[in-house]
């Protein structure tokens, strides 16, 4: 019997770890992916509980500790800049962190050997059939496929496609957020330094790589417009709105005419009713975009493994599989973004009480008992949902 076909559209984290599973189970997958090769750097991520499982099953455990950020202690400086106190690394960094462009490439690695990798192009069109789903392209010819499976993040061409504009699933929650590279003037080795001033806040961090700072920029969005805009403006959007702030971001800033890695986007969330539609249907961020601090892409990759898991169990009935994938992820999606909603908040207090306030909460996370409720708190939504194995048939 020929396997049955699935287009994944997006090959950061969420498509090729869908890839990843669907393969196990027999399916034989394309991935599409707008960019013309893999992203590198981003932001760090974490695992933690069974998230970590579902690494170990996959293989890739080993590889993503030989590429983790080992990251320290954070200091956090005072609206003086002096530092107002320290913050272990373990609070963040959870059980393993790793570099989301280094994850990618290794899930790529992992994938690449079974799995068709179609880069520099996109979903423009899906016509369900009796029988499949008709896709048009904006580069390549048109294809058929039995499955779609957007994984494309939270401005997803196939949610766009299959369900309406984006404008109706978006939830901005009135900040946003930027990162960058940049030269490590500070002499930063695995720590971590946070500067907040009212509605933005720097963290800048340096680990694997010595010479590099890794800049993350959340700012209050009152007024900024968030089209998708070329590098040159993306750059000098972040000028302005950091423009006047202290401590070390006029050095900072410096950096962004060389920075090949800028992105800038809102801090938002994606809600709908359903996240399938007959044959296609939606994971990770473009199905339930938590923001940060919502564990996205640790439920990402575990709701890859449940999407192909249900449909090898429902024999490639999708209408089923698709139903129980839901019913499984409803409710940890649910607890990751009530974590990550107030994020924008706690990242870049608003005024300088707020961040006076903040400070003093934060301070008690080094202490045993306020530690275990943090702990308690940031391991919720990574442990939401249980690892469960499916019995596998690996395709040939």
């Amino acid at each position: 019997m020929t396997a049955k076909t699935v287009l994944v559209s997006g090959a950061s984290i969420a498509g090729p770890s869908a890839a990843y599973w669907l393969h196990r189970h027999g399916y034989r997958v394309t991935v599409v992916e707008t960019a013309p090769e893999l992203r590198p750097g981003g932001q760090a991520v974490d695992f933690r509980g069974e998230q970590v499982k579902l690494l170990r099953a996959m293989g890739v455990l080993d590889d993503i500790r030989r590429h983790e950020t080992a990251m320290g202690d954070q200091t956090v400086l005072g609206l003086d800049t002096r530092p107002a106190l320290t913050v272990p690394g373990a609070a963040w960094s959870g059980e393993v962190e790793i570099l989301r462009g280094d994850l990618a490439r290794i899930l790529y690695d992992h994938t690449k050997d079974y799995t068709e990798y179609v880069f520099g192009d996109r979903v423009t069109s899906l016509t369900e059939t009796a029988d499949g789903v008709e896709v048009t392209f904006r580069r390549g010819a048109p294809r058929k496929f039995d499955l779609v499976v957007g994984a494309d993040g939270v401005h997803s061409g196939v949610r766009a496609a299959a369900f309406g504009p984006e404008e109706d699933f978006r939830h901005d929650l009135g900040f946003g957020i930027a990162g960058f590279t940049a030269p490590n003037h500070l002499g930063l080795d695995h720590t971590s330094v946070m500067y907040n001033e009212p509605g933005r806040g720097l963290t800048v961090g340096s680990h694997r790589l010595p010479d590099k700072l890794h800049v993350a920029l959340v700012f209050a969005a009152d007024g900024v417009e968030f089209r998708r805009r070329g590098a040159d403006e993306q750059r000098a959007l972040v000028a302005q709105l950091f423009a006047d702030t202290g401590w070390e971001t006029p050095r900072l800033l410096q950096a962004l005419p060389a920075a090949d890695d800028l992105y800038v986007d809102s801090i938002s969330q994606i809600h709908l009713d359903r996240w399938s539609t007959g044959r296609v249907v939606l994971l990770g961020d473009a199905a339930w975009c938590a923001g940060p601090g919502g564990s996205g892409t640790g439920l990402a990759m575990m709701g890859a493994q449940v999407l192909a898991g249900e449909l090898a169990a429902a024999g490639g009935d999708h209408v089923t599989a698709f139903a129980k994938y839901e019913q499984r992820l409803l409710k940890p999606a649910t607890v990751g973004q009530k974590n990550g909603k107030g994020s924008g908040n706690f990242l870049a207090p608003r005024t300088a009480a707020k961040i006076r306030s903040r400070n003093r909460a934060y301070k008690m996370i080094s202490t045993r008992l306020f530690g275990r409720v943090f702990s308690w708190m940031t391991d919720r939504a990574a442990n939401a949902l249980e690892y469960r194995e499916y019995p596998a048939l690996t395709a040939a």
